[in-house]
């Protein structure tokens, strides 16, 4: 059974251009819906209680990091998945921030279809969690 919506949108967020732009194609190549952001402070605006998507987001970006990003977004939804990426591998920060509630994290590199398989999965999840809220 799958839980997909078509409004569901994937908010990826990095402020490295490139790499920003490669995960979007991985994305939308995949079928995803997806909008990139250069920066915690310009997807902020855009998240709402009952946003139907999931963030990606690195963690390590000028200004808010992915870390307060991801505690910013909690204090609206709780319930919105968000995936953390770091260039930075660091067993001590994933683990905080899967104990803080992130749904997932990656560290640089990562294949393009391990980062496909997780937003399929917190697509579903997020899905699941605002049916079960009707």
């Amino acid at each position: 059974m799958s839980f997909f919506t078509e409004e569901q949108t994937i908010f990826f967020v990095d402020d490295d251009a490139a790499l920003r732009e490669a995960n979007v194609q991985t994305l939308d190549l995949a079928g995803l819906a997806v909008e990139a952001f250069p920066d915690a402070q310009s997807v902020l605006p855009r998240i709402e209680a009952g946003f139907s998507g999931i963030v990606v987001t690195d963690i390590r970006m000028p200004g808010m990091d992915g870390l307060e990003l991801r505690a910013a977004i909690h204090a609206i939804d709780p319930d919105i998945p968000i995936i953390l990426i770091t260039g930075h591998a660091d067993v001590a920060m994933a683990v905080r921030a899967l104990h803080d509630g992130a749904f997932d994290f990656l560290a640089k590199p990562f294949a393009a279809d391990h980062l496909v398989g997780i937003a399929r999965r917190a697509l579903a999840h997020r899905a699941l969690i605002l049916d079960n809220r009707r």
